[in-house]
C-alpha cells in the first residue's frame, strides 16, 4: 500500500540527516514523536485532498481510494451532515458565514480516521485548529485547479454563493482570498492544467504520492560516477552543502529533470515570477528536503523587494525576431542575483548542526558581489555558522565589480584580490576541496567544512533554470508564439552554467531548439563546440571588455558532456583527467554530432563588441552591456531568423561603464565610477539607470582590501585565517 511506503520513507528521513529533529509540514513543525507515531502505524496514514470548491476533490478522492484500496471519506457528506443532521447548505443558511467556519471546524476536530482518502471542503483550510488536527494524521495534497475551470464548474453546478461571500463580493475574489490558506497547509501540490479532467487530476495525485514513495529516483550522482557501481544515494540537502562531489565531479540529478506538461506550462505563463519559480522548482526539489511552504517563503523573500523591476526578469523586444531577457535588475546588477538571492537560503536550510561552513568562491567579476550580497541577507543566527571568502583576479574585473566586492571586509564575509586570472582562482578552490590534509585540519581544529557558491554547486545552477522557462512564458503571454513553437537562446558563455541551465529548461519541456554560446576572444568553448577538441595548451587568458566570460577552463562543461553522453561518468572522468594532465581532450565524432544538435557557438572580437553597442543604441536607443553585445554579435551571425531568439542580457551596462562609454563614442570619460554612471544616465535616460547599483557604489567607496600572490599555499593560509577570524576555535 502506498501509504505504508510513504511512512517508510518518512522513517528513513534521509538516513536521519540533521534537520530532522523537526520535520516541516505546512506552517508548523511536527516533532519526531509524531513521525514515530506514523512509523509505528504504517497503514494508518491518511491522504487528505484539499482545494477550492469545484476542484473535484470528492470525485478525485473516489478514484484515488479505489486505485489504492483505501476507504474514502467526504467531509461534507460523511462528517458535517451526519454531525449536524442537516445539509451543509441549510447549516450555512442557519448560522451565517462567519459562524459556519467555527461550527465546521468544531465538527472536524471531533472527527478521526486512519488509512483513508479524505476529501476536504473548500472552507476547511480557513480553520486553523481543524487543519492542524487533520495534518497530524497524514499528507495534505492541494488540488491547484485553474481559476477559470473552477468558475465554469461552479456555474455548471449552479453554485452562486460560497462560504464567506457577502453581498457585493464576487466569487472570483473569494477564491483568490482563500488561496493563501491552501498555500499555508499543503504538503504537496498537484498543478492541474487548464481543462484537466477528474481522471487526469487523479492520475496526477497518484503520481505525486509515488514521488513521496520513491524519493531515491530524485537522488543525485557525480558526473564522474560509474554506471555499474552501486553507491549510497545523495539527496538535494546533501549536495547543496557539499558543493563538489568527493571524486571531483559535479552533482547532477540521477534521472534528469522532470517534464512539465504543456497544459501546466500554460497555467504557469499567467503567474508572476516568484510563483512561476515555485511551480517549477517544486518539481525539482523533493518535499522531504524542502517543503513547498518553506520554498514559497524563500522565493518570495528572494524575488520580492530585492529586484527593481516588478517582472523580475522582463523580456523586451529588441529588433526583428530578437528579444532581450534582462537578468540584471537584482541588487548587484547581474544575472547571478537570480540564483544568489535564493541559494544562501537553501544552503542555510540544509545546513547540518554542530559545525561551521566556509563558502569559497572564485569569481570572474559578477559572482563575488552577488554571493556576498546574498549571504549578507541571511538571518544573524545563520551567519554565525556561515562564512564567505571570495577570491577575484585583481586585474581581471571592472572597477565597479571590484567596489561591489571590496565593500565586504568585516565579519564573516570578505574578498581578496589575487594577482592572477579567474582560472587560477577556480583551480585553487577545487584543489582545496581535494586536499584531505587541509580539509581534515580545518574540520578537526575548527569544526569547519568547506563548500562553494559557484555554479559547480547545484543550488547555484538550479534557480537559473527558472528564468529560461520564464522567457518562454512571456513570449506565450504576449502571443508572440503558441506553446510548442521553438525558440533559440543566446547566452554569453564562460563557465557554461547559464547555458547548461537553458538545456535543463529544455529537458523540462520548454521548446528550445538551440542554445547559442557566445564567447569573446577567450574562445575555447566556441572552438570546442566547433571541433570537439578542448585545448588549453599554450593558451593564455586575454583581458577583454567582457571580463565575466574571461574563462578558459569551463567547469559546467563537465555537466554538459555528462548530459549529451547519456550519463557516461567513465568518459567524463577520463576526459577531465586528460585535461588536468595534458591540458587537452577530444571527444569522438559521434559525440560531437550530439553536441551540435544541442548547441551552436561563435566568438566576437573586441571591436565588434563595441560596434554592436553603438549600432544598437543608434538604431533603438537601447544600451547593452559588453557581455550582451558579445551575444548580440554572435546571435546575428548564427541565428537563421526562423524562430524567436532570446538574448540573455547578463549584466547592466553600468557595471562596465568605461567600455560602454567608449563604444558610444563619448569624449572625456570620467575616472570616477559614479560619474561614469551619471554620464550613461544622460545618454540613456533615467529609465535605463540601475538605482541599486548606484546605491551599492555609494556605500562601497574606499574600503581597503588584501591582495595576495598567485600561490596555492598563500590562498590556503588566507582560508585558515578567515576561519580563525570568523568562528570560535574548538578547544
Amino acid at each position: 500500500m502506498i501509504s505504508a511506503n510513504i511512512c517508510q520513507r518518512l522513517g528513513k528521513l534521509r538516513n536521519l540527516r540533521t534537520r530532522l529533529l523537526f520535520f516541516p509540514l505546512g506552517s508548523s513543525y511536527f516533532t519526531t514523536a509524531w513521525l514515530s507515531n506514523q512509523i509505528s502505524k504504517p497503514d494508518k496514514m491518511n491522504i487528505i485532498l484539499m482545494g477550492p470548491p469545484g476542484a473535484g476533490k470528492t470525485s478525485v478522492g473516489r478514484i484515488v481510494g479505489c486505485r489504492l484500496g483505501m476507504p474514502v471519506i467526504d467531509i461534507d457528506d460523511d462528517v458535517l451532515e451526519r454531525t449536524w443532521g442537516m445539509s451543509v447548505a441549510d447549516k450555512l443558511s442557519e448560522v451565517g458565514g462567519d459562524r459556519f467556519i467555527e461550527e465546521e471546524g468544531k465538527a472536524v476536530c471531533g472527527f478521526t480516521a486512519t488509512g483513508s482518502v479524505i476529501s476536504l471542503t473548500g472552507s476547511n483550510p480557513l480553520h486553523q485548529d481543524s487543519m492542524q488536527h487533520l495534518k497530524r494524521s497524514g499528507l495534505v495534497v492541494y488540488l491547484d485547479v485553474d481559476a477559470d475551470d473552477i468558475m465554469q464548474r461552479l456555474t455548471n453546478m449552479k453554485v452562486n454563493r460560497i462560504v464567506g461571500q457577502d453581498a457585493g463580493v464576487c466569487m472570483r475574489d473569494i477564491l483568490r482570498y482563500r488561496n493563501q490558506f491552501y498555500e499555508k497547509w499543503l504538503d504537496a501540490r498537484v498543478l492541474c492544467g487548464r481543462g484537466d479532467s477528474v481522471e487526469d487530476v487523479a492520475k496526477k495525485v497518484l503520481k505525486t504520492l509515488d514521488r513521496y514513495n520513491d524519493s531515491e529516483s530524485e537522488s543525485f550522482i557525480s558526473t564522474r560516477s560509474k554506471k555499474d557501481v552501486a553507491s549510497d544515494p545523495k539527496f538535494f540537502s546533501e549536495v547543496v552543502v557539499e558543493g563538489l562531489a568527493p571524486d571531483g565531479g559535479l552533482y547532477v540529478p540521477k534521472n534528469g529533470f522532470p517534464k512539465i506538461e504543456p497544459s501546466e506550462w500554460l497555467r504557469i505563463a499567467n503567474m508572476p515570477y516568484a510563483t512561476r519559480a515555485l511551480a517549477i522548482l517544486e518539481n525539482c526539489i523533493h518535499p522531504m528536503d524542502l517543503s513547498p511552504v518553506e520554498l514559497s517563503t524563500m522565493l518570495h523573500r528572494a524575488y520580492g523587494q530585492n529586484f527593481s523591476n516588478k517582472s523580475v526578469v522582463p523580456l523586451k523586444h529588441l529588433t526583428g525576431n530578437q528579444y532581450i531577457l534582462e537578468l540584471f535588475h537584482g541588487p548587484t546588477a547581474s544575472f547571478k542575483d537570480l540564483a544568489l538571492q535564493l541559494m544562501p537560503q537553501l544552503f542555510a536550510h540544509c545546513l547540518p548542526p554542530m559545525c561551521n561552513y566556509l563558502i569559497l568562491v572564485a569569481t570572474s567579476g559578477d559572482t563575488g558581489g552577488a554571493v556576498l550580497n546574498g549571504f549578507s541577507n541571511l538571518k544573524d543566527t545563520d551567519l554565525e555558522r556561515i562564512g564567505v571568502l571570495v577570491f577575484f583576479p585583481e586585474n581581471g574585473v571592472s572597477e565597479i565589480q571590484k567596489l561591489q566586492m571590496t565593500g565586504f571586509q568585516k565579519g564573516n564575509a570578505r574578498s581578496i584580490g589575487v594577482l592572477s586570472d579567474f582560472d587560477f582562482c577556480q583551480k585553487s578552490i577545487k584543489r582545496m576541496f581535494g586536499d584531505s590534509s587541509l580539509t581534515g585540519h580545518i574540520a578537526v581544529e575548527y569544526a569547519t567544512v568547506l563548500s562553494t557558491a559557484n555554479s559547480i554547486n547545484w543550488a547555484r545552477l538550479l534557480p537559473q533554470v527558472v528564468y529560461h522557462c520564464s522567457a518562454y512564458m512571456d513570449l506565450l503571454k504576449n502571443r508572440v508564439l503558441t506553446f510548442g513553437d521553438p525558440i533559440d537562446v543566446c547566452i554569453p558563455t564562460g563557465n557554461f552554467g547559464n547555458a547548461m541551465s537553458a538545456l535543463y529548461a529544455k529537458q523540462m519541456g520548454i521548446p528550445i531548439r538551440k542554445v547559442i554560446c557566445a564567447a569573446n576572444r577567450n574562445c575555447v568553448i566556441s572552438d570546442f563546440i566547433a571541433s570537439g577538441e578542448y585545448d588549453l595548451r599554450g593558451r593564455k587568458l586575454l583581458v577583454s571588455n567582457s571580463p565575466a566570460i574571461d574563462i578558459l577552463k569551463s567547469s559546467n562543461l563537465e555537466r554538459f558532456i555528462h548530459h549529451v553522453s547519456g550519463g557516461d561518468g567513465h568518459l567524463v572522468r577520463d576526459l577531465f583527467f586528460n585535461l588536468e594532465k595534458d591540458q587537452v581532450f577530444k571527444v569522438s565524432e559521434a559525440l560531437l554530432q550530439k553536441i551540435n544538435l544541442e548547441v551552436e557557438a561563435g566568438w566576437c572580437s573586441e571591436d565588434d563588441c563595441l560596434k554592436a553597442i553603438h549600432d544598437v543604441h543608434k538604431r533603438t536607443g537601447y544600451i547593452m552591456d559588453t557581455h550582451t553585445a558579445v551575444g548580440k554579435v554572435v546571435a546575428s551571425r548564427i541565428h537563421d531568423n526562423t524562430c524567436p531568439l532570446v538574448l540573455c542580457s547578463t549584466a547592466h551596462h553600468g557595471k562596465f561603464a568605461p567600455a560602454v562609454l567608449k563604444a558610444l563614442q563619448c569624449q572625456n570619460i570620467p575616472q570616477d565610477p559614479i560619474e561614469q554612471l551619471d554620464k550613461l544616465c544622460t545618454i540613456g535616460g533615467q529609465q535605463q539607470m540601475h538605482e541599486a547599483l548606484l546605491k551599492c557604489l555609494r556605500n562601497s567607496r574606499d574600503h581597503p582590501y588584501k591582495i595576495c600572490q598567485a600561490d596555492f599555499n598563500v590562498l590556503s593560509e588566507e582560508v585558515e585565517t578567515m576561519i580563525q577570524d570568523s568562528f570560535m576555535k574548538v578547544q
